[in-house]
């Protein structure tokens, strides 16, 4: 009986994959198989940075070239990245489950990395696409201050009965998640639980409306090179700094000033005055057309007055 147990043919390795993939789906899990195109495990910046950074240490260096062979067969049939945390399941004589536990940044090293990448990422775009200066990818790929952890900073488990630390199973893991860096490199934040977007110069970002008022710019631009003319934009007028606005005017009604105290003579004649005229003349009467007679005298005689009788005395 050989110590290293029975050789499993990469055929058997394959088949064991898919049933442990449909063993996961029926647990209600989904799989997430590390498939290569070809020979290359990594092709972009940040997974064969992760890759070169794990070979640069001898504690790594001469095992996990045992786990190429099982990664680019396809026996990890399962890698899930989570923060400070990676899951997978790897195919070998039998199923194997692997954790490994990464230690999340440190909080003093994040801030010494944001404060030398400052001012020299324009966008999120060119940070995970990797088109960086060489300056930038020297600060993230340190040995000692960078984003990618160091061994003391790694924790490897795996359920086989090998008893080194880091077992070909384990290993192969390391490569997955270099080839996983290729198509998802937020997942390097992810597992140092850090915020890319932090990373992102603020002084480089545009803001949304002056993002478009330029690119109408550019545009008008090009309109005017076409065809010989010069094209306005019209663009919303915005107020000059340092500048106090203008206090509308409001007609405000001045109070009436104090008539002056009358004496008292004159003060009894107004009140006269007051009474005897009104405020608004009548109308004056029409004039009569009728003629006025003068009354005849009448012919007829007066009754005779009475006479005093005579007294007395004569």
């Amino acid at each position: 009986m050989s110590f290293w147990g029975r050789y499993v043919p990469v055929a058997e390795r394959r088949a064991n994959a898919r049933k442990g993939m449909k063993k996961l789906l029926k647990k209600g899990k989904e799989a997430q198989p590390v498939a290569l195109d070809g020979k290359t495990i990594a092709r972009s910046f940040w997974g064969k940075g992760w890759c070169d950074h794990l070979e640069s240490f001898s504690d790594f260096e001469n095992r996990l070239p045992r786990g190429r062979t099982y990664v680019r067969n396809g026996s990890v049939c399962h890698l899930e990245i989570l923060p400070g945390h990676i899951e997978a399941v790897v195919s070998g004589s039998s199923l194997y489950k692997i954790s490994i536990g990464i230690e999340k940044l440190k909080p003093a090293v994040w801030k010494a990395i944001k404060k030398k990448c400052s001012g020299q990422i324009g966008s999120i775009l060119e940070l995970l696409q990797g088109k960086l200066s060489s300056q930038v990818m020297g600060i993230v790929t340190d040995r000692k201050d960078g984003l990618f952890p160091k061994p003391g900073e790694i924790d490897l488990k795996c359920s086989c009965p090998d008893w080194a630390v880091m077992c070909k199973h384990v290993a192969a893991v390391l490569y997955g998640v270099g080839n996983r860096l290729d198509s998802r490199p937020d997942l390097l934040f992810l597992l140092r639980d850090v915020d890319a977007q932090e990373l992102i110069s603020a002084e480089m970002a545009l803001p949304a409306a002056a993002a478009h008022v330029a690119t109408d710019a550019l545009a008008a631009d090009k309109l005017g090179n076409i065809f010989g003319v010069d094209v306005e934009i019209e663009t919303k007028a915005k107020p000059a700094l340092h500048t106090k606005p203008k206090k509308q005017s409001r007609a405000v009604a001045k109070p009436a000033k104090p008539a002056k105290p009358l004496k008292k003579g004159k003060e009894k004649r107004t009140e006269k005055r007051t009474l005897a005229t009104p405020a608004v003349r009548p109308p004056r009467p029409a004039k009569r057309t009728t003629s006025r007679k003068k009354p005849t005298k009448s012919t007829t005689t007066s009754a005779p007055r009475r006479r005093k009788p005579p007294s007395a005395s004569g």
